[in-house]
Formats: structure tokens, C-alpha cells, sequence
């Protein structure tokens, strides 16, 4: 793959209207990154769960606070990494000047797929239909809609969100440029290769993504008659690694403000990202604030410095492969020794102490039961819409959701676009509205 041809500020759907020679004070990127921002489907990541419940006497990340502190994350690594390419490829080095703003935006759009109530929601969904009542409409569906429905997944969803012609919208959806749609979809394959649940792109979108990665030149990896793999875009790297930074190190110092962990057992997770010669400086530092959480916030942001410097290298070291389609993992998986064992650490915390922390299992089983509830009174309402509950229930949808779609797939879509689209909050008010739980005030 060519950097020039990865780089495109054409947007999708005003193709036409593309002008690479024009000049203005704001780079397409940076609109994308604006757009974003000003978007209802940014605006509602702020009532959508991270991790831990929301809301609470204690201010935690939810979707909206991670994605701003990725984008921040991810600027600073593509910056650095920008710096480093302009070196290395001299006189080809002006597409350069706009990763950090690719990028930027990218981070900020890769979380507007996920549903309510954190991985959790997407899980409810997929698993509605490969073990639920959803089941019973497997013969009715080509294999290629079932495996997207059976692993449905958040980030797939997301480039959905950002090009589908919704009703009442324009060409185009966001009409993003090329190279931040391709920037966010980490899985660049369709569900029959969903491994572990992960694909980029529906059936629906398949046509979309294709045409992006053929404008950018991005590598198909099979054959022709296989299901459709892409190697990813370089990067897509970037804001996987920015991500998995901000989930990692944030999750930690969420759950030491929760007194889910230590602050003796914080220190010793995140002084392990360092030297020891380093140490002592470090708790010098510390010592000059009485505060617990400051002393925290002081070690992530080291930690998160330390590793958006390891995970630049790492892209750089890797560039050629990363290029040719032939890199694999993660950059987090080849950075040094030290630090990747570090954050293996910080996982195993993870895992053991937070993800099974009774408040997040109850937010994951109350958000179940909510969102399998949801599912199957929607999805029954656009399959029998004759009924005269379904049309109550139909005349609720948000215009812009195709529930009359020709195809029982397109009806489909359309309650998992709405259910998708909904934050915590709203789920939990439609769901006890529906089971009577809750009247409209008079």
C-alpha cells in the first residue's frame, strides 16, 4: 500500500464534488473531526456505559469520556509517528501533515456503533438470535445476514452508522472521507470470518467498504469466491492501540476511585511500565501530593506516555510490513518486554478484580434483560406488523428507522439500528414503559 493513495479527503457520497486541489483553513479531516463532535450520535456516547454504572456519586468514564481521551491518545501517537515518516520519506512526506487529524476523528468515531450497557449490550443482541427467540428466524435468512446478526458487533455497526442512507438523510450518511472510514473498522472482514464475534463490516455495508479500500488501495487479501478480508489500513493501528491504552489504564484508575483497587496495588501495576533507575524520581513525585488520586493520575499519565512513545516506535519499526498486509497483532503486542508485560499485568488485574466486580455483573445482567426484552418486543412488532400491539409499538420508531424495509433483513436492521442508537437511560425507560412499570406523567 501507497501512503499518498491512503491518504484521501474525498467523501463518501459527495464524490462529485471532490476538489483535491482546493485550499481552506480547515483540512477535510479536521471537518470530519468536528462533524463528529457536533453529531446526535457523538452527543448520546455521554449516557452510554464504559464500564462501570452510570450515573453514580463518583464520576466515571462512560463512552463519550473514553472516546475524547482516545482521540487525544491517538493524535499524540499519529503526530509522533508523522514526525518520524516525514523523515524517513522526505520529499513524499506532505500527506504526513494530516494523520494526527485522521486519526483524531477516527478514535472519536469508533465507539458510535456499541449499544447500550457497554460489550454487554452488543452480546444481548448477538446472542437474541443464536439462542434466543430470534432463533426462530434462522431458515428465513441467507447465511451471509444470519452469521452478521449471530455476531453482531459494535464496530461494524459503526460504519454503519457514519454511511447508511437513513431516511430522511442525505447521500452518504456523515459523508466522512475515505480515509477515517477505513481509519475505524479494525476488523477489515465480513462475519463469516468473524473470529471471537469481530468483523468490520455487515452485509449491508458490504459495497461501501469495498469501494473505500479500492479507492485507497487498500490490499484484498482473498481470493476471488472467498469471503471478502482486507488487510486494514496502516492507521487503523493507531487508534486500536490509542483504544486499548485508554481502556486499560482508565479502567484501573476508575476502579481505584471506586475503591475496587488498592492504591498500593495501582502503584505496583503502573510502576511496572518502567526502569527501575526510574523509581525513585517517580516517588519523590508522589510524595509532594497527599491526595490518592493524584498520586494515580500522576502515574497514568506516565503510563500513557510512555506507551504512546512504545507504540510509535513500533509502527515505525513496523511500517513495511504494516504496508505490505503482512504485520500481525497489535502494536501492543511489539512493543519492549517491559512494557508489554506490563500491561499484561494490568489486564490480568482487569480481569479479575473489575470486570467480575459485582457492580459491573449487575449492570451486565440488568443490561441483558433489557435489551433481550427490547429485541423481542421490536422485532416482533416489523415481523407482525398486522398486529395491533406491533402498531403501537411501530408508530414509537424514530422516522428515520426503515421498519416497512422490502426484506425481512432490512426490518431487522432497522430495530437494531434504534436499539443500538439508544443510551442507558432511554432503554431503561422504553423497557419499563413496555412492561407497565412506568405511566407518562399527565
Amino acid at each position: 500500500m501507497e501512503w499518498p493513495r491512503l491518504i484521501n479527503d474525498m467523501r463518501f457520497g459527495l464524490e462529485h464534488y471532490h476538489d483535491p486541489k482546493k485550499s481552506a483553513t480547515r483540512s477535510d479531516f479536521r471537518r470530519d473531526y468536528d462533524r463528529l463532535v457536533f453529531s446526535s450520535p457523538f452527543r448520546r456516547l455521554q449516557n452510554k456505559t464504559q464500564v462501570f454504572p452510570l450515573p453514580g456519586s463518583i464520576f466515571v468514564h462512560n463512552r463519550l469520556t473514553h472516546s475524547l481521551e482516545v482521540s487525544c491518545v491517538g493524535k499524540s501517537m499519529a503526530d509522533t509517528i508523522a514526525i518520524a515518516l516525514r523523515r524517513r520519506h522526505g520529499a513524499d512526506s506532505g500527506c504526513f501533515d494530516h494523520l494526527g487529524d485522521i486519526v483524531a476523528a477516527a478514535c472519536l468515531a469508533h465507539d458510535l456503533g456499541n449499544p447500550p450497557f457497554g460489550h454487554s449490550g452488543e452480546r444481548a443482541i448477538a446472542t437474541f438470535f443464536s439462542e434466543g427467540p430470534g432463533s426462530a428466524l434462522r431458515s428465513m435468512l441467507p447465511e451471509h445476514q444470519w452469521t452478521d446478526l449471530i455476531h453482531f458487533e459494535g464496530n461494524a455497526n459503526a460504519l454503519r452508522v457514519l454511511t447508511h442512507r437513513f431516511n430522511g438523510r442525505r447521500e452518504g450518511g456523515f459523508a466522512m472521507t475515505y480515509s477515517t472510514l477505513a481509519s475505524i473498522v479494525k476488523y477489515p472482514h465480513e462475519s463469516a470470518l468473524a473470529g471471537k464475534g469481530k468483523f468490520g463490516f455487515f452485509s449491508s455495508e458490504r459495497a461501501t467498504y469495498v469501494r473505500v479500500a479500492e479507492a485507497l488501495g487498500i490490499l484484498r487479501l482473498s481470493a476471488e469466491g472467498e469471503p471478502l478480508r482486507y488487510a486494514r489500513h496502516p492507521l487503523v493501528y493507531i487508534v486500536e492501540a490509542a483504544d486499548d491504552i485508554c481502556y486499560e489504564v482508565m479502567d484501573i484508575e476508575d476502579a481505584h476511585k471506586l475503591k475496587i483497587l488498592s492504591t498500593a496495588e495501582v502503584v505496583e501495576a503502573f510502576m511496572g511500565f518502567f526502569e527501575q533507575e526510574e523509581h525513585s524520581h517517580m516517588c519523590r513525585v508522589m510524595e509532594a501530593v497527599d491526595d490518592p488520586n493524584e498520586k494515580i493520575a500522576y502515574l497514568r499519565s506516565c503510563v500513557v506516555g510512555r506507551l504512546v512513545d512504545k507504540c510509535a516506535e513500533a509502527f515505525i519499526a513496523n511500517e513495511d510490513s504494516i504496508l505490505d498486509g503482512t504485520f500481525e497483532g497489535s502494536l501492543l503486542q511489539a512493543i519492549p518486554e517491559l512494557q508489554r508485560n506490563g500491561y499484561a499485568h494490568c489486564n490480568a488485574i482487569s480481569w479479575d478484580k473489575i470486570y467480575r466486580a459485582p457492580e459491573v455483573v449487575d449492570i451486565e445482567l440488568a443490561g441483558n434483560r433489557i435489551i433481550s426484552e427490547l429485541m423481542e418486543r421490536l422485532v416482533g412488532a416489523v415481523t407482525h406488523p398486522e398486529l395491533n400491539y406491533s402498531r403501537l409499538l411501530l408508530s414509537k420508531f424514530p422516522q428515520q428507522y426503515d421498519v416497512c424495509a422490502p426484506t425481512l433483513y432490512g426490518k431487522l436492521q432497522a430495530v437494531l439500528d434504534h436499539i443500538s442508537a439508544m443510551t442507558d437511560v432511554y432503554a431503561l425507560d422504553l423497557y419499563r414503559k413496555l412492561n407497565g412499570m412506568s405511566l407518562p406523567a399527565v
